[in-house]
């Protein structure tokens, strides 16, 4: 196999078409240099010069020679730059997971600031639950995780994003529509409610059953959803109420959302990654999401 070395030295050589050249050009003595083309030329079988006492030449195998050698240089620099974009953070992958309700804010402001600086880096987004993208962390299927719990420990390390409080999603056909500021939660304890099972986001789900019992009462859930879209969309089916996140749920077709009166904190949203991992990608994230929380907090 040919090496980069190698050919590095037979492209100036042929280029140069001088020996003498062709050292200087490359830092060392002629001497070194000749007996490398002669191990070259007996390595793959063939003349790929043709010498004489005054002038060397190349022979129909060094010009095809020669064009691969360039190919070859040419992808080892690629090789290096790429490594080199890895080790800044210019380049390589990142898997983001999130919960659902990130996606309408803080995640949207983030991915973009990060693909405007870092263009090269290939992004893979999935959808997750809290206790999945823990989980996916630990086993080093993500690398980022945002998700409603702050951990921390030798395993993972936490960057807290922001905390939500829930709001009341009613039916606009709803007797309550019209009201005016923040309503009663404990109002609300005999209506139909759109329910998010456990089985489908168990952190999410023991938010919102605390919720209801801080406001004395367990909710009649006679309606079940997949994800806090479906929960909103079933409410404006006037099917009953709901509970969703403020910053990620804004009024929309069939239903209205309330502030409570004695509002109802969920659990920080947190951008989570594997304890110790310095990967420059990982921290250009990271660092990314500080700048937009920052921000957004400097506006408040």
């Amino acid at each position: 196999m040919i090496e980069v070395r190698q050919a590095r030295y037979f492209i100036a050589v042929a280029e140069e078409l001088h020996f003498g050249r062709a050292a200087e050009r490359l830092a060392m003595s002629q001497p070194p240099l000749s007996q490398a083309i002669l191990q070259l030329e007996r390595q793959i079988g063939t003349g790929l010069l043709t010498r004489s006492s005054r002038t060397v030449s190349l022979t129909e195998a060094g010009r095809l020679f020669l064009d691969e050698c360039r190919r070859l240089v040419q992808a080892s620099r690629r090789a290096e730059e790429v490594a080199s974009q890895a080790r800044s953070g210019m380049a390589g992958s990142l898997r983001v997971g999130s919960v659902t309700s990130a996606f309408n804010r803080v995640l949207p402001e983030v991915l973009r600031l990060f693909m405007a600086q870092w263009p090269e880096v290939d992004l893979e987004v999935s959808e997750i639950d809290t206790h999945v993208g823990r989980d996916r962390l630990v086993r080093r299927e993500l690398d980022v995780a945002i998700i409603r719990q702050a951990v921390s420990g030798k395993d993972l390390r936490s960057v807290p994003l922001r905390r939500d409080r829930f709001v009341l999603a009613l039916p606009r056909t709803h007797v309550m529509a019209q009201a005016k500021g923040p309503v009663d939660l404990a109002r609300f304890r005999d209506e139909s409610w759109v329910w998010l099972p456990r089985a489908i986001s168990p952190d999410y789900h023991d938010e919102m059953v605390a919720a209801c019992r801080h406001a004395g009462f367990s909710p009649n859930a006679k309606h079940f959803a997949n994800s806090i879209q479906s929960q909103l969309a079933m409410v404006g089916c006037g099917l009953g109420v709901t509970l969703a996140p403020n910053s990620s749920t804004t009024a929309g077709a069939g239903y209205l959302l309330r502030e409570l009166v004695h509002g109802v904190d969920l659990v920080e949203l947190s951008l989570v990654t594997r304890a110790g991992s310095n990967e420059a990608i990982v921290e250009n994230f990271v660092r990314c999401a500080q700048s937009i929380i920052l921000g957004s907090a400097a506006n408040d």
